[in-house]
């Protein structure tokens, strides 16, 4: 489903070139999940940008299954996007105006679908807010808010779904709730899941896990996911 290959990102700072990513590779099956993990600075944010065509590389390439994304120009990438990516952000990313049940339509709306209201009710309620559609952003705790941005972004049922430190503004007790519930809707709906994170918890969640330092990947295992007992 998702191909990193020789992916490198250099940035001009004075005089100098800093060296951003350094010739990341790797590849993720369709409807397996991976974990980017590195401390602050290591390059994760950028990485998960490169993936989803929000940036270019100095050299490299990103493939989502066959399709070459940098061979494309940007229209056509963010026609790619629509169609095939998800995102989840740490900050939410909610449109304060919109109400629940509006932000979780917009997706669908903005790629014509006619039954968008009721698609939308429907993932709500699967994230248990059933209850709160209409209430504005404000008026959601974190954790609410959360599931809001989880349901919009799997309203589009998205073959690749990006997720960047989708716990990290939650207490641990509700990240507990919201990491369960990103992974039981990747498992029914056979969404690739790629999540940058602190959390080793999180990662052993996941399929494979990658860890970055200096822009490099240092470690790349695969592993047994273990979702029930990571928050033990």
């Amino acid at each position: 489903m998702l191909t990193a290959i020789n992916l490198t990102k250099q940035v001009t700072t004075g005089d100098s070139e800093l060296t951003i990513l350094d010739d990341i590779s790797f590849s993720l099956d369709e409807g397996k999940s991976m974990a980017i993990l590195g401390e602050s600075g290591s390059g994760k944010t950028t990485l998960l940008g490169l993936l989803a065509g929000l940036d270019t590389p100095t050299t490299g390439e990103v493939k989502l299954k066959d399709t070459s994304i940098f061979n494309l120009s940007e229209e056509e990438r963010a026609q790619l996007r629509k169609e095939n990516l998800g995102f989840v952000f740490q900050s939410f990313q909610l449109i304060a105006g919109l109400t629940a049940l509006e932000n979780v339509m917009m997706p669908l709306e903005l790629k014509g679908d006619k039954e968008a209201r009721a698609k939308a009710e429907e993932m709500l309620e699967k994230v248990g807010l059933a209850g709160r559609l209409n209430h504005f952003a404000n008026q959601l705790s974190g954790g609410e808010q959360q599931r809001v941005a989880i349901a919009r972004a799997f309203v589009t049922k998205p073959k690749l779904l990006l997720a960047d430190e989708p716990t990290g503004n939650l207490d641990t007790a509700t990240g507990e709730k919201i990491v369960k519930l990103m992974f039981s809707l990747n498992e029914a709906l056979n969404t690739t899941l790629v999540l940058v994170t602190h959390d080793t918890h999180l990662a052993a969640m996941c399929n494979e896990s990658i860890t970055l330092s200096g822009g490099k990947i240092i470690q790349q295992n695969t592993h047994q996911p273990q979702v029930e007992e990571a928050y033990a």
